[in-house]
This record gives C-alpha cells, sequence and structure tokens, in this order.
C-alpha cells in the first residue's frame, strides 16, 4: 500500500490546539509567535519578521544562534558513535572529558560533576546531596535550605521550595520543607545615606539571625546566586560574598553558588564564583554550559563534599535517566571549545563597560529609575517618581508590563524581558557575542518605547515635567 503524503501543518493552528506553551497565559485567542531560524544574536519568526534577542533565550544562549552547524557535527559525530548510555555504575567518554573540562575551567577545588538535564533539577540534586552530604559524615541530620526574598531557583518540587517568589511557591503547596529566606542585595531602596559597608553588615546580621533562630544545627545549605536574577540583576557590595563564606564555615553549613545563569561568561568570567572569589561548596550550572544546543547541565562539588561518598559503602541515592547525555555531552563540549576558540568570554569582560555606559543612557527617562548589573546582564527598574523611589502598584504594572510594554517591545523587534517578580523591571541579557550595534539598538528600541509607556503613564494620573524626555543617541 503507497502512504500518501500529510498535509502540510498549518503550525499556528496546531500551536493553538495541542501546545501547552511555559508560563504563559493561555486564554485568548492571540497568535503564537512562531520562531523559525535563528542567526547570531537575531531570530526570525514565521511570517519572516527579524527580532534582535536582547534575552538570549533565557539568559542561555551564550554564543548566539550562529554555530548550530559546528555543533550539529559533533553532536551527528556522537550519534554515528554512541547514541546514548546511562552513567548509572558506568561510563562513556564524552562524560569524562566534559567532567575534566569543566572542571579545568571552575575555580577552587570544585572538581567532580554529577549531570542532570537542566537548571531546575541541578539545584533539586544540589540540595538533596547536601542533606546527604551530612548524613553520610555521621554530623547529624540536616535538612533545611536558606535562599533569598525574590530569588528564582527553578520549578521542580524541591527548586521551587527554595524560591523566594511567593506567586511561583503558592499555588504548589505545601511544598518541601523547610527553607528560610533571608534578604537580598537589592540596594535601590535602601536609605540613601548607608554606605556600602553599613549595607553588607545588614545583609550579613540577617543571614546570621536566621540561621541561628532556625537552629544551625539543622541548617544543610545556604544557595545563592553570584548576581540575583529575579527583581532585577542585584550585585552583590563589598565584602558580601567573604561575609556569607565566613559564616557558612562558622556553622558548619555548605554553601551553594547557583551559576545556572551568572555561569559561562555572563558576567565576564568563566563563573561568578571566580568574579566575586565566593570559594562555593557546591555550583549549580545549566544554561550556559551547552549555551542551550543542549538540555544539560549538573551540580559541580568541591573535594571536601565529595570526600565522605568516597568511604566504604556511601552512596549518593540520586540519579538522572538522561544525565551526561553522551549526545548532550559532546555538544557541551564544542560549546566550551567554541568559547574557548572565539575568546567569548573576554569578549564579555572587554566590552562589559561600553554595554553599561550605552545602557545608563536610559537613566535620561523619566520611567527609568535604575540601571543596574553587570557583565551582559542587566536590568532596568521603572518607577513612576524618580526622586522619591515609587514604584508600580500590581494593576499598573499588569497594564504597563503586559498589556503595552511586551507586546510593544515584541512589535519593535526586541526581545527582552518584562517582570514584576519583585518591583517592575526591564531584563536586558544578550548573547555574549553582542557588540556595539545591538548595545545601540537595545537602547534605541527601549527608549522610543519607554518613553511611549511614559506617556501613557502621563495621560492616566498626570506626570511631573520631563514626559517627553528621551535618549539621546
Amino acid at each position: 500500500m503507497t502512504a500518501t503524503a500529510p498535509e502540510t501543518l498549518d503550525l499556528q493552528r496546531a500551536a493553538r490546539e495541542h501546545l501547552w506553551l511555559h508560563f504563559t497565559r493561555m486564554g485568548g485567542d492571540g497568535e503564537v509567535p512562531i520562531i523559525v531560524r535563528g542567526d547570531g544574536c537575531y531570530l526570525e519568526d514565521s511570517k519572516g519578521k527579524r527580532y534582535l534577542d536582547a534575552l538570549a533565550g533565557l539568559f542561555s544562549v551564550n554564543i548566539g544562534y550562529g554555530y548550530g552547524a559546528e555543533i550539529g557535527e559533533a553532536a551527528a559525530a556522537q550519534m554515528r558513535e554512541l547514541p546514548f548510555y546511562t552513567n548509572w555504575g558506568y561510563a562513556h567518554p564524552r562524560a569524562i572529558e566534559l567532567a575534566s573540562e569543566v572542571a579545568s575551567l571552575t575555580p577552587g577545588d570544585l572538581n567532580r560533576l554529577f549531570f542532570v538535564s537542566g537548571g531546575s533539577e541541578a539545584v533539586e540534586s544540589a540540595w538533596k546531596l547536601a542533606r546527604q552530604y551530612f548524613t553520610a559524615r555521621g554530623d547529624g541530620r540536616r535538612w533545611k535550605a536558606i535562599s533569598r526574598h525574590v530569588a528564582y531557583h527553578g520549578t521542580t518540587m524541591g527548586a521551587l521550595s527554595i524560591n523566594g517568589i511567593p506567586e511561583l511557591r503558592n499555588p504548589f503547596e505545601p511544598l518541601v520543607p523547610e527553607v528560610l529566606h533571608v534578604r537580598n542585595t537589592n540596594r535601590y531602596h535602601r536609605p540613601s545615606d548607608e554606605t556600602e559597608e553599613q549595607f553588607t553588615a545588614f545583609l550579613l546580621d540577617d543571614l546570621e539571625q536566621t540561621i541561628n533562630a532556625t537552629g544551625a544545627e539543622t541548617v544543610a545549605m545556604v544557595i545563592m546566586e553570584p548576581v540575583q536574577n529575579a527583581g532585577g540583576s542585584f550585585t552583590p557590595p563589598e565584602g558580601y560574598w567573604k561575609g556569607v563564606r565566613d559564616i557558612c564555615d562558622r556553622y558548619g553549613i555548605l554553601l551553594c553558588a547557583d551559576e545556572v545563569i551568572c555561569g559561562f561568561g555572563r558576567v565576564g568570567a568563566w563563573f561568578g564564583s571566580e568574579r566575586y572569589d565566593i570559594k562555593p561548596d557546591l555550583m549549580t550550572i545549566a544554561k550556559g554550559l551547552s549555551s542551550s544546543y543542549a538540555a544539560i547541565g549538573a551540580v559541580v562539588a568541591s573535594d571536601r563534599v565529595m570526600e565522605p561518598f568516597m568511604r566504604d559503602t556511601n552512596m549518593y541515592a540520586h540519579g538522572i535517566t538522561f544525565g551526561g547525555h553522551p549526545v548532550m555531552s559532546a555538544i557541551a563540549l564544542k560549546n566550551i571549545e567554541i568559547m574557548k576558540r572565539d575568546k567569548i568570554v573576554e569578549h564579555v569582560a572587554d566590552t562589559q563597560d561600553t554595554f553599561k555606559k550605552t545602557l545608563s543612557q536610559l537613566l535620561d527617562l523619566p520611567i527609568v529609575g535604575d540601571v543596574r548589573g553587570t557583565g551582559f546582564f542587566y536590568a532596568v527598574e521603572l518607577v513612576k517618581d524618580k526622586e522619591t523611589r515609587e514604584s508600580f502598584n500590581d494593576e499598573e504594572c499588569e497594564t504597563l508590563l503586559r498589556r503595552f510594554l511586551s507586546p510593544r517591545l515584541f512589535e519593535r523587534g526586541l526581545i527582552c524581558r518584562a517582570d514584576d517578580r519583585g518591583d517592575p523591571v526591564i531584563q536586558i541579557s544578550p548573547p555574549l557575542i553582542a557588540g556595539q550595534h545591538e548595545f545601540d539598538q537595545i537602547v534605541s528600541i527601549l527608549g522610543d518605547v519607554l518613553s511611549e509607556a511614559w506617556t501613557r503613564v502621563a495621560d492616566l494620573e498626570g506626570a511631573p515635567d520631563g514626559a517627553t524626555h528621551r535618549v539621546n543617541r
């Protein structure tokens, strides 16, 4: 019997009828944007419209979209050699090579990799590892984790429990016990006369008080991003990470640096832990490990954390079928090779000051209260009043961010993120290959759209003088 060729699939209709989009309101009958190709820092949709991806596919496509053929060759070669085998009691060359390669890049004695499929699994695995570490040492039972308010660490039940974002946690409660949350490093809304030294002392005192109040002997892990993403690129004040490390040492708690976003060049060094001299016991990685050309992540453990699992019959009782998948590992290896060869991390280090200076032009706008971040990892905080730093309320954020800014930026061909997990911000995090042309394009489009947004705010309630200010370009 001769098979007939299938009819051409109507992608738009099929998307609306069968595809469930992540973190997306599925009500309504609007069209689904369908991205069909990418090159460099740019994407193209099914209608031929081009976009500058100033979010790097959720902070992850570090080398941009132009290396697909080269990475595809590495994947195809691995498929011909060994399409798949697990790391459950066995090993294969690509996982071994990737573990060795990453260990050569990580700071300190972070030498052992446990592979998973992505960032949430990495955070989940780190918490389980921290819990079992103390049991393996015969050091009593510790099970609690501490993270920061508004911090995002993933969506699986353990990682979700570590999240400091109530809106994401609430629909799924009760969650995994027990996580405590401490203050983050958002400086913008602190007292104007507070010194950096005082701010650091305030944050460290909050962390230590939280540990003491819950019982230090019950805390397994403190987990924090080198630069916190959710809430808008919160960088650490001077002395913060040294203080966190000292507190963890004092109470015998493991320190985990969540580098799912910050790792692999995003903040101008291979890892945020290197840039800020964090000295973590554990590190979680994903996104930039493969520049998201493959679904792969890992927990990187220090020699100290690994030591009790090398004794007798001790075993880390955890596993992921696809962890260290040979094809995914081959892709990650090729990604790191490209990053080294094309000096991607050096490019970020060399141009990050220019990027910051270009973005700082947005401070001329009355709606922009703060531009903060580092490397290629920035946020623009939006305010109703620059002098008082008054923010927008929930209803105003709904109108401003979701009904206007997000669709208008997309219409103008700029992909970034309007977010109000915390105060309202625009998150900007382009591929690490971006240059001055992309910096200027980001500021040009953002400047126009934010000026229009301010005009709309002014029309609704009356705005102070300067409502028509635009960015100098």
